[in-house]
């Protein structure tokens, strides 16, 4: 995915990514909310010094019920890494403002306000400005900026058209002009936040050499991971792969030729693997490949690919192979993620005990290059 495409859509991010945001999104849905659930309701005494009763009372109610909608986001608001449910929160809390404004808008232009009131009043008019600019302080999508600057356009758009006497319709019409436009600066602040985290999150989460994720941001994927396939009782696999002979390649021809055969490797790994799987540099010559939703029998099929085809050339020239350990979690009864990664790494002893480029499949069978799996 390019990263013109990430600050589009975000079907395509990375789990770290889509992890790093949610915790963002969250995180800064939590203090927005509890600032306005204070700010609101003190705005109660200015109503009650500028508007007469039972005008100011209508408003305080709003004010009061507002306050407690916000209160409830931010309680609502937990460390989570489920960008759907960040998603969700988000919208919640822009909801409040949008029904705040739709609410008190009709009630107020059933009253005559002249003076300083009227004055004040366009406060409550141009609420939705308020909404829009505040899209800049999260880290969205052009595709999200779209799917949550809309309703406040419309919003305003439909207050405007049916509560003209209160404001003439004419003074809207360069409202929403401007409301639409700062709706778009505050997309595109909130994509530049995007690519930021997602700057930062490679940076810090990726082996430089390779190109893979680390092993602490992969011990971190693996986590979460897990945790959603025991949720949801879906089949995780492991696939442990170790180059052979790795170590003749730093003896022979030098360590920057290994990290030739590195880079190449993991590449290879990428081109064969799906974009929902997630490829760790483990450690040294040791590459771990998580696959989410993937029971045995789909995994090995990557893997037997692997076997085959190799991970590159070595500097003589002969392809580099590796020996191969698999484990998936339903079928081999494991209680944690570490437990898996652990009988995959087993087995993966086993196989290159057994020969090297293989494939250790557990109840004591290795795969050769070519042999077909049945369970």
């Amino acid at each position: 995915m390019t990263d013109l495409q990430k600050l589009l859509l975000s079907s395509g991010h990375p789990p770290l990514v889509k992890h790093r945001r949610a915790e963002l999104i969250v995180s800064r849905v939590r203090i927005v909310s509890l600032v306005f659930a204070v700010l609101t309701p003190a705005w109660i005494l200015v109503d009650y010094l500028i508007y007469a009763w039972p005008l100011w009372g209508f408003l305080a109610a709003l004010r009061i019920a507002a306050s407690g909608c916000f209160f409830a986001v931010a309680l609502l608001s937990k460390t989570t890494f489920d960008i759907q449910r960040a998603r969700r929160l988000l919208i919640a809390m822009m909801l409040v403002p949008l029904a705040f404004f739709m609410v008190s808008n009709p009630i107020m232009s059933k009253f005559e306000i002249d003076g300083v009131a009227q004055a004040l009043s366009m406060g409550y008019v141009f609420l939705p400005f308020v909404i829009m600019a505040g899209i800049s302080v999260f880290p969205v999508t052009a595709m999200e900026g779209v799917a949550l600057t809309a309703p406040t356009l419309l919003v305003m758009f439909s207050v405007s058209f049916f509560q003209s006497d209160f404001v003439p319709f004419s003074s809207y019409v360069g409202a929403l002009w401007l409301l639409a436009l700062i709706g778009v600066v505050a997309t595109v602040a909130g994509m530049s936040q995007l690519q930021f985290l997602c700057q930062l999150v490679k940076q810090s989460s990726h082996d430089h050499l390779t190109e893979v994720y680390s092993r602490g941001a992969g011990i971190e994927l693996l986590k979460t991971q897990f945790a959603i396939a025991r949720k949801q009782g879906a089949p995780f696999a492991i696939g442990f792969l170790d180059l052979d002979a790795f170590k003749a390649v730093n003896d022979n021809y030098g360590h920057e030729e290994g990290d030739n055969v590195l880079k190449a490797a993991a590449e290879v790994l990428r081109m064969t693997m799906r974009r929902s799987d997630i490829l760790i540099r483990w450690g040294g010559e040791e590459f771990l490949v998580a696959m989410p939703h993937t029971s045995f029998e789909k995994a090995v099929i990557p893997m037997q690919r692997v076997m085959e085809k190799g991970l590159g050339v070595r500097p003589d020239d002969r392809l580099q192979t590796a020996s191969m350990g698999l484990a998936e979690w339903i079928g081999d009864g494991c209680e944690s993620w570490t437990e898996l990664v652990e009988l995959a790494d087993r087995r993966m002893y086993e196989a290159k005990q057994g020969g090297k480029n293989r494939l250790a499949v557990g109840n004591e069978r290795i795969l050769l290059p070519g042999e077909r799996f049945s369970a």
